[in-house]
C-alpha cells in the first residue's frame, strides 16, 4: 500500500519564518504530531541562507547584504551560502528509522534525491545524480553551488540543484535550492573576495559549475509548473501520495514564536 505524506506549500515567506517552519516541522514529526512531510516554499525578500557550521567574518560581505534588501539567515543543515531568490525551495522530513531510510547520510541523500530526479524528467529535462570522484574537494568558497556533492542533481554536468541535511532527533531533514533563473552579479556581490579580480574569476567560472531550470529548458518555465513536476515527482520517486494541507493558528503561533526568538536574532544569524 503507497504511504500518505503530508505535503505543504508555505509560497513566499521571509527567511526567517522558512527556516523556523522547517525547524517546527522537524519537531513535530519527533513528537509524533505530523507523518513525514514535503514542503515547498519560496522566499520574500530574497534570502542569503548560511550553513549552521558557516562563519560569516571575512566570508559573508553584510553590508552588500543590507544594501540589497537580502536577508540573511542561519540554517539547520551545514553547507555553505546559497542566495534563495527566483527558485523553487523543497524540505523533506522523515524519521530516521523509516523503512525506506538508509542508515548513512550519503545513501539517504540518494533516496530522497529520487524525488528531485523525477521531477526534473517530468519537465522534460535529463538530470542525472552527482557522483564525485574519490573524496569531495574541500575549497575555500563560501558558495554552494560551486560545486556538487554526493547524489545532487546535475545537468549537463553543472549543479541544478543544491541540498543540505541534518539529522535530530531521530529526524532527517533534508532541504535545497532548484533555481528558476540564477544572477551571477547579485551572488557574487555578496561574499568578500582578497580584491575585485578574484571576484570576477570566480563570476565568471560559476557559469561552468551551475545551471539553472530556464538555461537547460531553453523556454520559459513558471513557479507553479516547477511546483506541479516535482511534487508529482516525490510521488513517483518516493511511492507515496502527498496530502496537502494547511497550519493551524497553534501551529502558525509556534512558527512565528520561534522565528522571533531564534531565527531573527544576531546571536543565531551571526555569531556561531
Amino acid at each position: 500500500m503507497t504511504e500518505t505524506w503530508y505535503f505543504i506549500d508555505t509560497q513566499q515567506q521571509s527567511p526567517a519564518y522558512n527556516m523556523a517552519v522547517d525547524e517546527c516541522l522537524l519537531n513535530w514529526h519527533s513528537n509524533k504530531k505530523i507523518p513525514p512531510t514535503i514542503r515547498f516554499y519560496e522566499w520574500l525578500p530574497a534570502g542569503l541562507s548560511i550553513g549552521y557550521f558557516q562563519k560569516t567574518v571575512n566570508k559573508i560581505d553584510l553590508e552588500a547584504v543590507q544594501n540589497s534588501d537580502i536577508e540573511l539567515v542561519r540554517r539547520l543543515t551545514g553547507g555553505r551560502a546559497v542566495l534563495h531568490d527566483q527558485e523553487l525551495t523543497y524540505s523533506v522530513i522523515v524519521s530516521e528509522d523509516h523503512p525506506k531510510m538508509p542508515k548513512s547520510v550519503k545513501e539517504a541523500y540518494l533516496v530522497l534525491s529520487k524525488g528531485l530526479l523525477e521531477g526534473f524528467r517530468t519537465l522534460g529535462i535529463d538530470a542525472s545524480f552527482a557522483i564525485p570522484e574519490g573524496k569531495l574537494n574541500t575549497t575555500q568558497s563560501a558558495v554552494c553551488f560551486e560545486e556538487p556533492s554526493w547524489y545532487e542533481l546535475v545537468v549537463d554536468n553543472k549543479k541544478a540543484a543544491g541540498s543540505a541535511q541534518t539529522r535530530k532527533q531521530g529526524v532527517i531533514l533534508q532541504h535545497g535550492s532548484i533555481p528558476l533563473t540564477v544572477d551571477n552579479d547579485k551572488l557574487y556581490d555578496l561574499f568578500v573576495y582578497r580584491n575585485e579580480r578574484v571576484k570576477q574569476r570566480a563570476r565568471e567560472a560559476f557559469n561552468d559549475k551551475a545551471i539553472s531550470i530556464e538555461q537547460v529548458a531553453k523556454r520559459n518555465v513558471t513557479l507553479e509548473e516547477m511546483k506541479h513536476a516535482f511534487k508529482k515527482g516525490f510521488e513517483t520517486g518516493l511511492d507515496i501520495k502527498l496530502q496537502e494541507i494547511q497550519f493551524n493558528k497553534e501551529q502558525e503561533q509556534e512558527i512565528h514564536a520561534l522565528m522571533e526568538s531564534k531565527y531573527l536574532s544576531d546571536q543565531w544569524n551571526l555569531s556561531r
